[in-house]
């Protein structure tokens, strides 16, 4: 069983990662364009202001990233970040647990980028694309070197 598993990892997290990436995205588009439901969060945020547009620009290209799989540690590194500053300047000063100042969403998505930071994308991610084919150019121009006498 433990051995299957092991084989469905890099898939699982694949998914853990498309999924995560979405639902960042979303929150950025929402934000910036007042797409999927900005009615009823008060509307987009005016461009330019801190931190509330940089927030949503690094929720929607730094989720896009991540749900692409492409600069997928670095984007999630920067998103994690994000997400704990907001935690710590918006959420924590309202009470001491997350349950007490409604930072559950920033805390779980600083710890999921977080995991994704260590972890890789995994599965089905543009980086693993782009990896494979550099290294197989590698090998081709190793093979074609010419040889000093």
């Amino acid at each position: 069983m433990t051995s299957r598993l092991d084989q469905a990892r890099p898939y699982a997290l694949g998914v853990f990662r498309i999924v995560v990436g979405l639902l960042f995205t979303c929150h950025g588009a929402r934000s910036l364009f007042g797409v999927l439901g900005a009615e009823n969060a008060g509307g987009t945020v005016a461009a330019g202001t801190w931190p509330g547009w940089y927030a949503a620009v690094i929720e929607l290209v730094g989720g896009a990233l991540v749900l692409v799989g492409l600069g997928t540690r670095a984007a999630a590194f920067i998103a994690s970040g994000s997400m704990a500053y907001a935690y710590f300047t918006v959420h924590q000063p309202e009470g001491l647990f997350p349950i007490q100042n409604s930072g559950e969403g920033a805390a779980l998505y600083s710890w999921a980028f977080l995991l994704l930071v260590f972890t890789g994308p995994g599965a089905l991610a543009l980086d693993g694309l782009f990896a494979s084919r550099s290294a197989n150019e590698e090998s081709e121009h190793k093979g074609s070197a010419p040889v000093a006498a």
